[in-house]
Order: structure tokens, then sequence, then C-alpha cells
């Protein structure tokens, strides 16, 4: 049915008792198929038809009324669409595709179970996604994110904390190259990012933090009195004792301790590929059976037993290096920070650092010093060397250990052992 369409007539036409009715407009000014559709529930809404390809649309402008389509309107943006048919342009198909699209969040799902989530680093890449992006992007469709957007976003990030910024961005453009080679989007609007285009804060930089006589000392009284989980300070204590990754001493299991050597995995050692043993000093030993203790006494106020990590915060959980990261940051105050402000407050890691640096200053040699902390040889010396170095690396941490009682019990002879904090009872 052909009429010319006027506000009177689409006030007062018919309304089928069942199905609906399509009464297309032969105003001059009106495109071809244009036209209103009136169902049996009464509703209205300007349509253009159109035949593309064979196939015959019903294209849906918009619903007739007081806020909402007038017909004026509604003709010149059946005008637009006409225009679109007229160059073979489906839009009605591209409407369908676009409703169809993946969103970020379905990108990012689809991203971590097929490939993200087999990774060691899964873990961490699933919580940044979920942290930072899908809060801000998650429902967006693929094909709508700009470039701008990401860009606003890890700048955000980057103001407080650059390297997780960093990061997020090479999680993001992962995820955004997967959706790519599946063609769920023309155009990678991530593809040209680049971390020192994006924030300052986020380039990557050598840490040189090593802590003081005075920042041990305050760190080894007051770490486990300062309000910390206490399976989480003897965690720390343990990594400056020993040189140790945080992540490894964090993930520490009692089956890989056998007497006085604790023989870390290959297979919790990441990159270097390689299992790597740790000659345990009497202060190490100490350490350990505080942490066993504290983890009995725990497991009894949760009525559980403990899964076999040494120092499980939580229950069939071990701590972990970002919560130990946590941790010094939120009692910095508490630890002793004493040069923040020339230095920067210091990290789980620059423990590590801190002991490395100790052993060297005690004057043990470069070969001797890198195998206590688990770096991989490179070169010529890695292939003829095979020595273990096992006797040398626990006189190093003896060493070291005797430069740690010093300087945390000063007032006590060279033979003094380090006072520690007894178990809770």
């Amino acid at each position: 049915m052909a009429i010319t369409l006027t506000d009177a007539f689409i006030r007062s036409c018919d309304i089928p008792r069942y199905g609906r009715r399509l009464i297309f407009d032969n105003h001059p000014d009106a495109p071809q198929g244009f036209g209103l559709r009136v169902t049996a529930s009464g509703h209205k809404s300007f349509v253009l038809r159109y035949i593309l390809n064979g196939k015959d649309r019903l294209l849906t402008i918009g619903e007739y009324g007081k806020n909402a389509w007038r017909l004026p309107a509604a003709r010149i943006e059946a005008g637009k669409y006409r225009q679109e048919v007229d160059r073979k342009n489906d839009i009605l198909g591209s409407r369908r595709r676009e409703r169809d699209a993946e969103t970020v969040a379905e990108a990012v799902e689809a991203y971590c179970t097929q490939h993200a989530d087999k990774l060691r680093s899964g873990k961490a890449v699933r919580a940044s996604l979920e942290r930072y992006l899908l809060p801000k992007l998650g429902e967006t469709k693929l094909g709508k994110v700009r470039r701008r957007e990401v860009i606003a976003l890890v700048e955000a990030v980057a103001a407080e904390h650059g390297r997780a910024a960093a990061l997020l961005l090479t999680y993001i453009k992962q995820v955004f190259a997967f959706a790519e080679d599946r063609e769920w989007l023309e155009a990678n609007p991530t593809a040209t990012i680049r971390p020192r285009k994006v924030s300052r804060n986020m380039q990557a930089r050598n840490r040189e933090r090593v802590l003081t006589d005075a920042e041990i000392h305050s760190f080894w009284e007051d770490v486990e009195g300062c309000g910390m989980h206490r399976l989480s300070a003897l965690a720390l204590k343990l990594i400056l004792v020993t040189g140790q990754r945080p992540g490894e001493v964090a993930g520490m299991a009692w089956n890989e301790i056998s007497r006085t050597d604790w023989t870390i995995p290959a297979s919790r050692r990441g990159k270097t590929g390689t299992a790597h043993t740790v000659p345990l000093t009497g202060t190490a030993l100490t350490l350990l059976e505080q942490a066993k203790a504290e983890a009995a006494r725990l497991g009894m106020r949760r009525k559980q037993k403990p899964a076999g990590f040494v120092f499980e915060a939580r229950p069939g959980a071990p701590v972990t290096t970002a919560g130990l990261g946590r941790a010094v940051r939120r009692y910095a105050s508490a630890l002793g920070n004493v040069d923040a402000d020339t230095w920067g407050a210091w990290s789980p890691h620059d423990l590590r650092r801190t002991c490395r640096t100790r052993l060297a200053a005690a004057g043990i040699g470069d070969t001797i010093a890198e195998a206590v902390i688990g770096h991989t040889r490179k070169g010529i010396a890695a292939v003829y060397d095979r020595h273990k170095y096992e006797i040398e690396k626990r006189v190093a941490l003896e060493t070291w250990e005797n430069q740690l009682l010093r300087i945390v019990n000063p007032d006590e002879d060279d033979g003094a052992k380090i006072i520690l904090t007894p178990p809770e009872a």
C-alpha cells in the first residue's frame, strides 16, 4: 500500500488485528522504499525496504512518536540510507555483523583461554587485563575501540605504576593482534602504540637500590612486628639471607628442602630452565623453622592441614611476589626506608640485589656470587666449566650471614647469632 504519509494519517491509521502492516510513502521527497510499519500492538516505526544481491531487506529507521522520530527527519534519514544502498552497501547486514561482533571482553577471554593461560605468566596476564582493561572497554565491540582510548587507559595506569602500565600495554597489543589474526576486526588500533610515546614512567629502567646498614637493621628488627602477615615477613627475610628471587622464595615448598640444601626445580626457574641448589645457613634454617611453626599455628586455627608450602599465607596457597610487593609498600614507613627520599623506597627484589652487592663487597668473586643467586653462565665458560661450586656457594652465604649478624646485632660479638622473634603461641 502506498500513500502520502502525514502526521495526521499516521496518528489515525488503522491497527492490524494481527501481524504487521506496511504503508509506503509516495511523497516527492520520500526515497524509494521508505514507509511506515504498524504492528498489531499499535507500535509504529519508519522503515526502508530495499533489495540487494537478490535479498529483500527491511531496515528500521526508528520509532514514530513525540519523543522519537518525526516524519520529515525520517524521510531525510531514509534518503541517506538509500544512497548507501545504491552504492551496494548492505546497511542491515553491517548492523547485524556489528551486533554479532566480538567485544573486548570476549577477545580477552579467547586470548587467555587459547594462549596466555598456558604460559607461566598466564595468571598475571589475565589479572592485569581484568583489572585495568575490562572495566573500561570490556563491553565495547572490538571494531569500535579507538587508539586514543587505549592510550588514555594506559596513561592513567602509568601515572601510578609505570611497570604495570608497560606490561598492560603489551598484553593489550597481544589481545588485539590475536583478534586481528582471526579477522575479528579489520584494523588493529594498538599496533603502532609505543610505550615511550605514552609515558616516560613506562620506560624500562635499571634499578640500583641497595639497602644501607641502617635500613637492613631497621627492616630485620621491625618487619615481624609492623602488622604484616608473619609468613610474608619471614619470606622477605629469607630473600635477604639467600639472595634468591622473590618469586622463588614465595613459592618455596618443603619437598624442595633436603637437610641444609634447597633445590629450586627447573619448573620454577622461569627462562633459565635449570634447577638451582641453594645452601641454607643457620639463619636460613631458623627462618624455615619459624615458618613451619607459624604455618602449623594457622593450620590449627583454620582446622586445615598445610598443603606443603613453606610460606602458606592462605589455605593451600603460598604468598605471591605481588603480595610481597604490596606488603612492603603498605608498611614502608614502619620498615625503616631510611634513605627513601634520596634513593627511593626499596622493593623485595632489592633485598636480593643487596645480598649480591654485599657478596661482592666481602671479596666474593663474580663467578661464585653469580652462582649463589642463580644466574646462568653464558659463553664459552658455560660450555666448558661444569663445576657446581656447591662448597664455594656455602662459604659465600656464610660470609654474608656473618656480615648480616654484625649489622643486625652491632653490640654482640662476632660469633653472635641473630635474635629472631619466636613463633606466636
